[in-house]
C-alpha cells in the first residue's frame, strides 16, 4: 500500500498541471449536472413494515385526498367570544374561502362546521388538505399559504399558518463560514505560512465542491433528505481539511530533512497517506453501514457523507501532492526555507537539522508526562468521561415537531398559537385508518372503534369520521391531551394499537406524524446495538490489518465507547434537559431526534480512527524501525500530537460552526460531533491511548503467529516503502 501510494504521490507531483486540470474539469462538469439535474430535497421519513407507514400507502391508494400535506392554520380573535359574532365568523369564513382557492390545495375544513372552535370563543383552527405531501409542495404555494390572512391580521387579529406543509429546508448561512475562518486561522498558526494554510484549505474546498456537486446532481434519482447535504459538507469540510493538512504535514517534515519535493511527496503520500486511506476507511464503512438499519432516510444520510469522505481521500492522495508540486519549498516558514537542503548535496544548516529533530515540543512532553504517570491518567480520564456519561439513560428520542422549531418561525408561532387555545394535544394529532372489505364492515366498525379509544387514557378528543369515496376506508382524528414529543403520548399510541388491532373483518392503523416519529424512533433503537456491534467489528478487524495487532484495535474501540457514551451525556443534559442551554441558542429544550445516536455512533466511530490510526501509525512505524515500545509510543505523540490537536481544533470548529444554525436539528448534530471529537481526540487519543500503550508496552503489538499470516499485509508504517527506497539508492537514480 505505501510503495504504492509513494508512487503515486510522486506521479501527481510531476503531472501535477494534468492533475490539477482534471479535477477542476470534474468539479466544474459536476458543477453543471447539478446546476441541470438537481431535484427537490425532501423529508420524507418513511419506515417500511411499521404500521404507521403502511396506514399512509393504505391512504395513498384508497383515500388519495387525505394523503397529501397538511397545514393547520391558528386564527385568533383580537378578544373573548369574538368568534360568537357574525363579524367574527365572516372573518374566519373568509381565510377558509381564501385557503380552500390556494394553489395545490384540495380545500379547507369551516372550524364551525367541525367544532374547531375554542371554548372561550377566541380560537379557531382551519385545516387545510393538499393534494400532493409536502415534498412536493412547490415554494410558489408554500409562499401562498404562508400569507393567508393579512386582511385580517389587518383588523387585528393574528393568523398563523402552520404544519406539515412548512417543514423548511435548513439553509446554509454565514455562521458556517465562521468554522472555516477558525480553521484557517489554525492551519496558519500550525504550518507558519500562509501558502501551506491556503493551498491545504484549497485543496478541501476542491473536495467538498466536488463531494457536493455530486451529490446534487443525483438528488434528481434519490430523495435526499434536508439533513443529508448538511452532513455532507459537515464531514467533507472537516476530514477533507484534516486528510490534507496530515500530508502537508509529513510533507514539510521530510523537506526539513533534506529530501528533495519530489520525493518529499512520495514519501509523504506513501506514509501520511496510508493513514490517510485506512482512516477514511473507517469512515465510510461507518457511515454505510447506515444501510442495515434499512431505514431509507438514513441509507441516503449515511451514503451521501461516505461519498463526499471518499472524495476528499481521493483529493488528498492525488490534488494534494499536484499543489504541493506548484508550492514547492514555499510551504516552509521562510525562516526554513534556505535552511534546508536544495538539491546540489550540501548540508543541511544547524537549524534545520534542529527543527527536524526537535524533541522539546509541547508533543514530547506530554507523552513523556502521560507515559509516567499513565496509571492515574488512565484512572482520571476513564471516571470524568463515565460522570459526563451519567446523564445518558435519560436520553429520548423523537422526530422534530413545530413545538420545538426556532422561536420566531412560522411552525413555532402556529404551534405556539394553537397550544394556548387548545393544548399541546392539537399540535400532535394521530390519524385512525379503518379499512374493511366493503362499505358495511368498515360502517360498523367505526363506532367500535370510536368507544375504544374514547376509553383510552390520555385522549382527548376523536374528530368524525371522513369516509373514501367508496366507503371501504375511514379516517378518524385522535387528539391527545399531551404534545407529540411526550411520553404519555407515546404511550397512548402504543395504548390505542392495543385497544383495536385485533378487531374482526377490519383493518384498524394508527399513523399521523406523532405515530410515524414514535415508530422511526422505536426502530432506531432497536437497530441500535446491531449496528454498533457491526461497525466497531468490522473497524476492529481493519485496525487489527493496520497494526498488525490483537490488543491495539480492541482499545480503540472501548475508547470509542467511552467517548460516544460522554458525548451522549452531555448532548442529552444540554438539548434535552436544558442545562446551559442558552449558550448553545436553544430555545426549547426536547427529546432529542430519532436518527442522532445512531449516525453519532456511524461519525464519531469513524472519526475516532482517525486520530487513533494517525497516531498509532506513527509508533507502530518507529517500533518496527527499531526503537522500544515506550520510545515509540513518546515519538509517535511527539511527532503526531500538533498536527492532531490542528486537526482536532479544525474539525471542532467546523462542527461548532452549525451550532449557530437556528434549526434545533442541525444545531445538535454540530454540538454532539463537535464535543465528541474533543473527548475524543484530547482525553481518550492524546491521554488514555499513550499512558494505555505505555502500560502494556511490547504486548500492545503481540498478535497470533497464526493471525499473522492469515492477514495480508497492507504496510501503512512504510516498511516496505523503505525496502523499496533503500534499493532504488543502491541501483542508483533513475531518469
Amino acid at each position: 500500500m505505501a510503495t504504492l501510494l509513494y508512487r503515486l504521490g510522486r506521479g501527481s507531483m510531476r503531472r501535477r498541471r494534468l492533475v490539477a486540470a482534471i479535477w477542476l474539469v470534474v468539479l466544474a462538469g459536476l458543477g453543471l449536472a447539478a446546476g441541470t439535474l438537481r431535484g427537490p430535497i425532501a423529508d420524507n421519513f418513511t419506515m417500511p413494515g411499521t404500521e404507521s407507514q403502511r396506514a399512509l400507502d393504505l391512504l395513498a391508494e384508497q383515500f388519495p385526498a387525505a394523503s397529501g400535506a397538511t397545514g393547520t392554520i391558528a386564527v385568533k380573535a383580537p378578544t373573548d367570544g369574538a368568534l360568537a359574532s357574525p363579524q367574527g365568523q365572516a372573518v374566519v369564513k373568509e381565510i377558509t374561502q381564501e385557503a380552500t382557492t390556494l394553489p395545490g390545495v384540495v380545500g379547507a375544513v369551516d372550524p364551525f362546521q367541525v367544532g374547531a372552535v375554542s371554548p372561550d370563543g377566541r380560537y379557531a383552527l382551519v385545516q387545510v388538505q393538499f393534494a400532493t405531501g409536502a415534498d412536493e409542495v412547490t415554494d410558489t404555494q408554500r409562499d401562498a399559504y404562508e400569507r393567508v390572512g393579512e386582511r385580517a391580521e389587518a383588523q387585528g387579529w393574528q393568523v398563523s399558518p402552520g404544519g406539515e406543509v412548512l417543514s423548511a429546508v435548513p439553509e446554509i448561512g454565514s455562521t458556517e463560514i465562521i468554522g472555516v475562518a477558525v480553521a484557517a486561522i489554525v492551519l496558519v498558526i500550525t504550518f507558519g505560512s500562509l501558502v501551506a494554510a491556503g493551498m491545504t484549505m484549497l485543496n478541501a474546498l476542491i473536495g467538498v465542491g466536488v463531494g457536493m456537486a455530486g451529490l446534487f446532481a443525483i438528488s434528481s434519482v434519490v430523495d435526499l433528505s434536508s439533513t443529508a447535504p448538511i452532513l455532507a459538507l459537515m464531514l467533507g469540510l472537516a476530514v477533507g481539511i484534516d486528510y490534507s493538512l496530515f500530508i502537508t504535514s509529513r510533507y514539510r517534515q521530510n523537506l526539513i530533512e533534506g529530501v528533495e519535493p519530489e520525493e518529499a511527496v512520495g514519501r509523504a503520500v506513501g506514509t501520511a497517506g496510508s493513514a490517510v486511506v485506512f482512516a477514511g476507511a473507517t469512515v465510510v464503512i461507518a457511515l454505510a453501514g447506515l444501510a442495515v438499519v434499512n431505514i431509507p432516510f438514513l441509507t441516503v444520510m449515511g451514503l451521501a457523507a461516505a461519498g463526499t469522505v471518499t472524495v476528499a481521500v481521493l483529493v488528498a492522495i492525488t490534488l494534494q501532492p499536484a499543489l504541493l508540486g506548484f508550492a514547492g519549498r514555499r510551504v516552509l516558514p521562510r525562516k526554513l526555507r534556505s535552511a534546508v537542503q536544495v538539491g546540489d548535496g550540501t548540508e543541511r544548516t544547524v537549524e534545520a537539522a534542529e527543527a527536524a529533530e526537535d524533541r522539546s515540543g509541547f508533543g514530547f512532553r506530554w507523552a513523556r508526562l502521560v507515559t509516567r504517570f499513565r496509571v492515574p491518567a488512565i484512572l482520571v480520564g476513564v471516571v470524568g468521561l463515565g460522570l459526563l456519561a451519567l446523564p445518558t439513560p435519560d436520553m429520548r428520542l423523537a422526530l422534530p415537531d413545530p413545538s420545538t422549531a426556532a422561536v420566531g418561525s412560522p411552525a413555532r408561532e402556529s404551534s405556539d398559537l394553537i397550544t394556548e387555545g387548545f393544548g399541546p394535544g392539537f399540535t400532535g394529532r394521530l390519524a385512525v385508518v379503518v379499512a374493511g372489505d366493503d362499505p358495511q364492515a368498515t360502517s360498523a366498525a367505526i363506532p367500535q372503534v370510536t368507544a375504544l379509544i374514547q376509553r383510552t387514557d390520555n385522549v382527548l378528543a376523536v374528530a368524525p369520521p371522513q369516509l373514501s369515496p367508496d366507503g371501504r376506508t375511514a379516517l378518524l382524528g385522535v387528539v391527545p391531551t399531551t404534545g407529540p414529543t411526550e411520553e404519555a403520548t407515546e404511550t397512548l399510541v402504543n395504548d390505542v394499537r392495543g385497544a383495536v388491532g385485533g378487531l374482526p373483518g377490519v383493518d384498524v392503523l394508527l399513523t399521523g406524524a406523532t405515530a410515524v416519529g414514535i415508530d422511526v424512533s422505536e426502530k432506531l433503537s432497536d437497530a441500535m446495538p446491531v449496528y454498533l456491534l457491526l461497525v466497531v467489528g468490522l473497524s476492529v478487524l481493519l485496525l487489527m490489518l493496520v497494526f498488525r495487532s490483537l490488543l491495539v484495535p480492541i482499545k480503540a474501540a472501548l475508547g470509542f465507547l467511552l467517548t460516544v457514551a460522554a458525548t451522549f451525556g452531555i448532548t442529552v443534559a444540554v438539548f434535552q434537559q436544558g442545562h446551559l442551554a442558552d449558550l448553545v441558542g436553544l430555545d426549547t429544550p426536547s427529546p432529542l431526534v430519532s436518527f442522532l445516536p445512531i449516525l453519532l455512533i456511524g461519525i464519531l466511530f469513524g472519526l475516532a480512527m482517525d486520530y487513533e490510526v494517525f497516531l498509532v501509525s506513527r509508533m507502530r512505524e518507529d517500533f518496527v524501525h527499531g526503537d522500544t515500545a515506550h520510545q515509540a509510543t513518546i515519538n509517535g505523540m511527539g511527532h503526531g500530537a500538533r498536527v492532531v490537536t490542528a486537526a482536532a481544533l479544525i474539525m471542532i470548529s467546523v462542527f461548532g460552526g452549525f451550532v449557530f444554525l437556528d434549526d434545533p436539528v442541525i444545531k445538535s448534530m454540530g454540538f454532539a460531533l463537535a464535543i465528541g471529537v474533543a473527548i475524543d481526540a484530547f482525553v481518550v487519543r492524546m491521554t488514555i491511548v499513550p499512558a494505555v500503550m505505555s502500560l502494556l508496552g511490547k504486548r500492545a503489538w503481540w498478535l497470533p503467529r497464526w493471525l499473522d499470516k492469515a492477514l495480508p499485509n497492507v504496510d501503512i508504517e512504510g516498511e516496505g516503502l523503505r525496502a523499496h527506497l533503500d534499493e532504488k539508492a543502491a541501483v542508483g537514480p533513475r531518469g
